[in-house]
């Protein structure tokens, strides 16, 4: 099998994955009213699709390569081993948020009632959370990962069988979502199913990784056909989910709920797809002609939390979880959550710099050592005993 080209790392992924991390944050935090201006206020998709999707590019260059250089059980035994990283930063993550909970959060609070299955059932709760059958409400993302990463060793194979098989398997897994009510078990105590269906949302998964490692070639940028058809779906799809245009003209809130089911979230409905194709490919074509917005410190910043996305996910989790706790405490006035927000965000970028700084491994550098210059009035009798 011969290896693909290794691509140079894009900086647009980089600093997409990081703005996603910052609005999940934004969208995690319940009460926040923030939340009203998040881009999935304007469109039908969000954060979430570009970051499963991401996630799938990113997964070609970690991952993907590794079978056609180092074979395939190692490659096989490289993601054994990020799903088992994964796996202790999901019970880590929700001991800190429990840890938080009974800590710090109100009785009334809704972290609080985002755990009451834990503090009802703790043995019940807890066995499913350690076997995945339990996944409470705000820690279905890594669940997600865990799943579409023990896929990959699944594609790689049924592409050296046929070029089209991965795509046709993924078609197959999405349809049997949708029409089969395939899904992986634990909601919560009523045995409902994960909020983010892995079986369903794999096949975004794997678009990203699919076009990461070649198999599939989008078309490019800048179509002014595709632009202008893109806009199209962009904009058409503002006036279903703006607030400003719903309070203003419930009809459209009649007419989404007549044409969509009332959860496009779990088995990420095809329309969520389509917009977020649309818009990621009218996004891309307009940053061609402002590249340089890559090289602000805005997007230096992005760049900083994208690189460092599973340190920078649990930091937002967590922050978010506290943000809330706190605007259950003090309101969620403009001021109060202002404060809020600002210092959550600026804990997220400050956790992905403290993540790359233990990552480069400081002390494993030699340190500069200052040489010592006598000064004129340091005594003789010094002097000697250095010469001794």
């Amino acid at each position: 099998m011969t290896a693909p080209p290794k691509r140079p790392r894009d900086l647009r992924l980089d600093v997409f994955r990081g703005l996603c991390m910052l609005i999940i944050f934004i969208a995690h935090m319940p009460q926040n009213p923030w939340l009203a201006w998040i881009p999935a206020r304007f469109g039908f998709s969000s954060a979430t699709e570009l970051f499963v999707f991401g996630s799938g590019f990113a997964s070609a260059t970690a991952f993907g390569r590794t079978y056609a250089t180092a074979g395939f059980i190692p490659a096989t035994l490289k993601i054994v081993q990020r799903i088992w990283q994964l796996y202790w930063a999901h019970l880590a993550l929700f001991m800190a948020l429990a840890g938080v909970t009974v800590l710090a959060a109100p009785a009334d609070s809704h972290a609080m009632r985002a755990l009451a299955h834990v503090f009802a059932a703790p043995a019940e709760a807890l066995g499913g959370l350690v076997t995945l059958t339990y996944v409470p409400m705000l820690l279905d993302i890594l669940p997600l990962y865990i799943v579409v990463l023990a896929l990959v060793p699944v594609m790689m194979a049924a592409h050296r069988l046929h070029p089209v098989a991965p795509f046709a398997l993924s078609a197959a897994l999405y349809i049997a979502a949708l029409a089969f009510g395939l899904a992986m078990p634990g909601r919560s105590d009523n045995a409902g199913t994960w909020f983010f269906n892995p079986f369903a949302w794999q096949v975004l998964f794997f678009a990203g990784f699919a076009i990461g490692l070649g198999w599939w070639k989008p078309p490019a940028l800048g179509r002014p056909r595709l632009v202008g058809l893109t806009a199209a779906i962009v904009i058409v799809s503002v006036p279903f989910n703006f607030w400003l245009v719903t309070d203003a003209f419930p009809v459209f809130i009649d007419l989404q709920m007549m044409a969509l089911p009332a959860n496009t979230w779990t088995n990420i409905h095809p329309v969520r797809i389509i917009h977020f194709l649309a818009l990621a490919y009218l996004a891309l074509s307009l940053l061609e002609g402002a590249r340089w917005l890559l090289e602000t410190r805005a997007a230096a910043v992005l760049t900083l939390v994208g690189t460092q996305s599973l340190p920078a996910f649990l930091a937002c989790t967590v922050l978010a979880w506290i943000g809330g706790i706190a605007l259950d405490i003090v309101g969620d006035g403009a001021g109060p959550a202002a404060l809020v927000n600002l210092v959550g965000l600026a804990g997220i970028v400050a956790a992905a710099w403290l993540a790359r700084l233990f990552k480069s491994a400081p002390w494993t550098k030699p340190a500069v050592a200052a040489q010592a210059v006598p000064s004129a009035s340091q005594p003789a009798a010094a002097l000697r005993a250095e010469g001794a």
